[in-house]
């Protein structure tokens, strides 16, 4: 199989990258993240206006360049080098993947807001008893009149305190729905906190929330398939992000390994430490392998992708928790302050090993598939 770029991939990730290199700082960021609005608006604009990344997966009748899932993974693997904290996967990829598929008029004109960068969106689907099954909800829509009516509570929505637009998981008469809720509806109450890694998130709370009859996403109790489909071009998406931070990781120890002196010599003279450094290295080439192929099955039936996201996110968890663990060990007492980034790309991976779902989850997930393949 050819995992050779075109020219024009290769051109898209040196375009993403340059513009990272030269407008993008990891304290920028962390100032941003918890002293500020969350992420960076400059930046954001930047990604629509001058690189054009969140049209990147979207189609041309919209402003989008019509970009597959290679392009996407190159984009968030570029990010994940850079330690972005901005909404891209949330609202480029889920959000922009949901809408997409949705149809309809609504959904076009949010598609053009998210590739002017006016629109954000955050994917409130989990619940307090759902785990990572976006079908376990108790989430209710009804209908009155021209209005359907929301109530329930959603937990852990990423990127909902930036968000312009929510888009809700409802059950109805007819089974699983979408709908777009803008952020300040009455009746939508959240409660925004910091994560771990220096993100936004919040848990939500819907008493009685209305809104109008086409902020129905598609048709009524038929958006299963949609949402397991956009989630997993999330996991696919964040896996690459999560091989762009591992690789900076890795680089960054090596390199410190180089300088760090211990009893008069660099401690990359010593054989342990070199051993250790081709560990991370091999686990390093299996999360990079695991991220081409769910990238490359995103688009096959839907039990192949499914297998293919499951066998990528363990595989990633497992890398995640190995190369961050170990360059944090190497870097001794030092791997844990602010002051270095070494410290929060390890708090990112950390994340990234439970973001839609566990390696032991997955894992459960893979062998499910399996068996009613067979």
């Amino acid at each position: 199989m050819d995992f050779e770029f075109t020219a024009e991939q290769q051109l898209l990730r040196d375009t993403v990258t340059e513009f990272l290199s030269a407008r993008y700082g990891v304290d920028s960021s962390r100032d941003a993240a918890r002293l500020g609005a969350g992420y960076q608006p400059e930046i954001w604009r930047g990604f629509a206006e001058e690189v054009g990344i969140l049209g990147a997966g979207l189609p041309e009748r919209v402003g989008g360049f019509d970009g597959g899932p290679v392009e996407t993974m190159i984009i968030a693997e570029a990010l994940g080098g850079a330690l972005v904290i901005e909404p891209y996967v949330d609202t480029a990829v889920l959000g922009g993947g949901l809408l997409r598929r949705a149809g309809g008029e609504r959904a076009e004109n949010l598609l053009r807001g998210i590739v002017e960068g006016t629109v954000i969106t955050a994917f409130a689907a989990l619940e307090a008893g759902s785990g990572y099954d976006v079908h376990r909800i108790e989430t209710t829509a009804r209908r009155d009149g021209e209005q359907w009516v929301l109530d329930g509570a959603k937990t852990a929505v990423t990127s909902a305190p930036l968000a312009s637009h929510l888009l809700v998981t409802a059950r109805t008469g007819a089974g699983l729905s979408l709908f777009v809720v803008p952020a300040a509806t009455d009746g939508l109450t959240a409660h925004p906190y910091r994560t771990i890694d220096d993100r936004r998130a919040a848990d939500l709370v819907l008493d009685g929330v209305r809104v109008p009859a086409d902020a129905l996403l598609g048709p009524e109790g038929a958006a299963g398939d949609s949402i397991e489909l956009a989630v997993d071009e999330a996991i696919a998406a964040i896996c690459a992000e999560a091989v762009g931070a591992m690789r900076r990781v890795l680089a960054d120890t090596v390199e410190y390994s180089k300088q760090r002196k211990q009893f008069g010599v660099p401690i990359s003279s010593f054989q342990v430490l070199q051993h250790r450094m081709v560990d991370m290295h091999l686990e390093l080439e299996q999360a990079i392998a695991a991220s081409y192929l769910v990238t490359l099955k995103l688009d096959a039936a839907p039990a192949d992708r499914a297998r293919a996201a499951a066998a990528a996110k363990a595989t990633i968890a497992r890398a995640a928790g190995f190369i961050g663990q170990h360059a944090v060990q190497l870097h001794g007492a030092m791997g844990m302050t602010e002051e270095l980034a070494i410290g929060h790309f390890f708090k990112r991976l950390t994340a990234i090993r439970s973001e839609w779902g566990s390696r032991d989850q997955h894992i459960a997930r893979y062998a499910a598939l399996s068996r009613a393949e067979s």
